[in-house]
């Protein structure tokens, strides 16, 4: 009996920490162009996107850049080097990696999207080789809190380049 009331407390308490939250994003509308890169996302990854999402170029006041569906920047990470991510554990926290199936949107081109493995077995989201991110202090659609952080986060050109650098 007492093992029966401790499962059913330990299943109760796992029901209530993961509950209390929207973990994904949501999609205003479909793609116009859909060249899909990857199929997996990262398990727990924070601001990790919806599966149909799409990349697109935006217009800001650093100029046209990289965002995701709902409008949020992408960043680069300098010491990436046009390679596999380096940004892991406490960077992983405030810069996550974009991650999962992805399209290209509007004023992307689609031949620089790509994907590479990360540590954890996900697939994050590349343009022009480098691994984007989004930005944990970045609030609302537009915003680009990360730009210059310590000379190595830079939003990303539509061209696939460090805006800025």
């Amino acid at each position: 009996m007492k093992l029966r009331l401790g499962l059913l407390i330990a299943f109760a308490l796992l029901v209530a920490a993961c509950g209390g939250g929207d973990a994904g994003g949501t999609t205003t509308a479909a793609p116009e162009t859909t060249t899909t890169v990857a199929e997996t996302t990262a398990a727990g990854a924070t601001e990790a996107p919806a599966a149909g999402q799409t990349v697109a170029v935006a217009t800001t006041d650093l100029g046209e850049i990289l965002v995701d569906a709902s409008g949020s920047t992408l960043y680069l990470f300098v010491p990436d080097d046009q390679g596999a991510s380096t940004c892991y554990d406490a960077c992983e926290s405030n810069w996550p990696p974009l991650v999962g199936e992805i399209s290209a949107g509007d004023g992307v081109d689609g031949a620089l999207l790509g994907t590479v493995a990360r540590d954890d077995g996900s697939v994050q989201v590349t343009y022009s080789g480098w691994p984007l991110y989004h930005f944990a202090n970045d609030a609302a659609p537009g915003d680009v809190n990360g730009q210059g952080i310590n000379d190595v986060w830079y939003v990303v050109s539509g061209a696939g380049e460090a805006v800025g650098r």
